[in-house]
């Protein structure tokens, strides 16, 4: 029987699925839309209805994944549903922050401006290089979901040790070191992580020292160069504190098997999880151009205060 704090959750993350996949399939329709109108799509808008695709599939794994918690949780952690949801979680979770670390290197290298040879290099060559990441994205997704297959071996080595109740010293630390390296997997997200935080840093100083620049030429600091700046900067910060709190969610998650009550740790996990799904959709969508005039179009208190031309947003 469902008590009330499964019904709650269970509240929480069907509003939450409902939220996302609307704000996800917004961007997805809009630059669908533009694709089929034009018959070619830049390379941002490329990246950000990708990464709009991957996040419904991460929805709508989690809503099954939340589903099983509150009615078969004593069978969640087990069985090939289980290993399937896996499979489909890993390889479209780390594509889908490795999609953002590649947005953020694209806005860094479009907007910020350095001498540095090196940084040059990369930004006269900023497509090849964000194509080249973008390959490198799909086979590290592909990788990080081939380890998994191993795991699947020792875990079902282990539920077979358990059924025949022999349960030795021995096997106990190895289901122990199991869950570990299963804590362990979340140090994929570091280096997408390092990339994206490296990029912040660069727009930061970047800006800082064309401010000062124009504060030495005696003009206004607001020209669209520094509105660039500021847009692409808020974009990479909210997801750098929404991803710290999707990676703190992700580590109760795997961490379940060592905490007290497992079942609620997973809830709350799922709940912020999913949040930072949902909440850096709709930040993808007020820091572009032509998705937050969509957005604000089809605003009925809205749709009067917006003109055309309106520098409301960044898109690069």
């Amino acid at each position: 029987m469902m008590g009330a704090v499964e019904g709650v959750f269970l509240v929480l993350i069907i509003t939450q699925f409902i939220l996302g996949n609307l704000g996800n399939g917004f961007i997805g329709l809009v630059n669908g839309r533009s694709l089929f109108r034009s018959k070619r799509i830049s390379l941002s808008d490329f990246i950000i209805t990708s990464l709009a695709l991957s996040r419904i599939v991460l929805l709508w794994i989690f809503l099954t994944d939340g589903v099983l918690i509150t009615f078969s949780y004593k069978t969640h952690d087990s069985g090939t549903v289980m290993q399937i949801i896996d499979i489909f979680w890993t390889f479209t979770n780390y594509l889908s922050t490795w999609l953002i670390t590649c947005l953020g290197v694209l806005y860094c290298l479009k907007i910020a401006s350095f001498s540095h040879p090196a940084f040059l290099w990369l930004k006269w060559r900023v497509s090849r290089v964000v194509v080249w990441m973008l390959f490198g994205t799909l086979l590290l997704s592909c990788c990080s979901t081939m380890s998994l297959f191993n795991e699947f071996k020792i875990n079902s080595l282990l539920r077979g040790i358990d059924s025949t109740g022999n349960v030795t010293e021995h096997f106990r630390e190895k289901r122990s070191e199991y869950h570990l390296i299963h804590i362990l997997g979340n140090l994929w997200h570091v280096p997408p992580l390092t990339v994206s935080l490296t990029a912040y840093v660069l727009l930061i100083l970047s800006l800082r020292r064309h401010t000062w620049q124009m504060q030495q030429n005696g003009t206004s600091s607001r020209d669209p160069s520094t509105e660039a700046h500021e847009r692409a900067t808020r974009i990479i910060l909210s997801f750098l504190l929404l991803f710290l709190l999707y990676f703190i969610s992700f580590i109760i998650l795997s961490s379940t098997h060592f905490l007290p009550d497992a079942k609620m740790a997973q809830m709350v996990g799922e709940i912020f999880t999913m949040f930072y799904l949902v909440g850096h959709s709709f930040v993808l969508i007020l820091g572009n151009n032509k998705l937050k005039q969509t957005f604000m179009a089809i605003l009925p208190c809205k749709a009067g205060h917006l003109k055309p031309g309106s520098k409301g947003s960044f898109s690069p």
